[in-house]
């Protein structure tokens, strides 16, 4: 069967890039370490060893639009073109083409931000087949919370029910909380630092039990606009398996928003 070498979330800043190799007066002056966190992160990673990485990102009205909006969309496509032109000409993202593994599902799916921007900072050479997996968190009506976690825990069970010798990274990135064009998109730190602190430790901790509490659509709303995002990090404690703490956790916090970084080893479990 196939191992679950390491389960990682993260939120997936698409600024990275460009602050990350921007030089002398142009380089913002949190670059520095914020790729000092991001090399301690990407480690976690390659210390796992991966063949095969599944990715759970969302796509952001790219291709995805009100008249055709899966809930949960697995791509099996050969290969994947990324990323779109906007993200080209707004975030300085790079041209990228990646490999798939024939899975299930949509045989036409390009891939933006949300998965290209972890593939940047956890495994820049891009050299590894991904398995894309698209949730919805912008288009009502929205998957309930609860729907996330069951779909995580579902998406380790097929992979460690895989017939394969495989290595599976299993990579997901959302947001904690996020105003996108909204009065409170700019400033000093995200727009909720409280709902932020507390998402870290249910993270951090595995504490799904207090998350599915305090989390609904409705209540998503209040820390930012954006914040249904967080459903994405549900999704992986739903991976990581509930009660599980993270062997690895870190933050940033940067102007507009947290960012943050987890990872667990099920193998240091068994």
């Amino acid at each position: 069967m196939a191992t679950v070498a390491a389960v990682i979330a993260s939120t997936h800043h698409p600024f990275y890039y460009r602050a990350s190799t921007s030089t002398s007066a142009g380089r913002p002056p949190f670059a520095d370490e914020w790729v000092a966190k991001i090399d301690a992160f990407r480690e976690t990673l390659t210390r796992a060893r991966p063949d095969v990485l599944v990715m759970v990102g969302s796509d952001h009205f790219h291709q995805l639009w009100l008249d055709n909006m899966p809930q949960f969309l697995v791509g099996k496509a050969p290969f994947y073109d990324a990323n779109y032109y906007n993200e080209e000409r707004e975030f300085g993202l790079p041209r990228m083409f990646l490999r798939g593994i024939d899975l299930a599902f949509s045989n036409e799916l390009r891939i933006d931000h949300s998965v290209t921007c972890p593939l940047i900072t956890l495994r820049p050479e891009a050299d590894l087949p991904i398995v894309p997996i698209y949730t919805n968190i912008f288009a009502p009506p929205l998957p309930q919370p609860r729907r996330f976690v069951e779909l995580g825990k579902i998406i380790r069970q097929l992979v460690e029910a895989w017939p394969s010798e495989l290595r599976v990274a299993i990579i997901g990135t959302g947001h904690l909380s996020l105003e996108l064009g909204g009065p409170r998109q700019f400033g000093s730190h995200g727009p909720d630092p409280e709902f932020d602190r507390k998402a870290v430790e249910w993270i951090a901790s595995g504490d799904l039990k207090s998350a599915l509490a305090e989390v609904s659509l409705d209540s998503l709303w209040l820390p930012g606009n954006a914040t249904h995002g967080f459903m994405d990090f549900m999704l992986m404690m739903g991976v990581a398996g509930e009660n599980v703490a993270a062997d690895y956790v870190d933050s940033l916090d940067l102007f507009h928003t947290m960012e943050a970084y987890f990872t667990w080893y099920p193998e240091a479990s068994r």
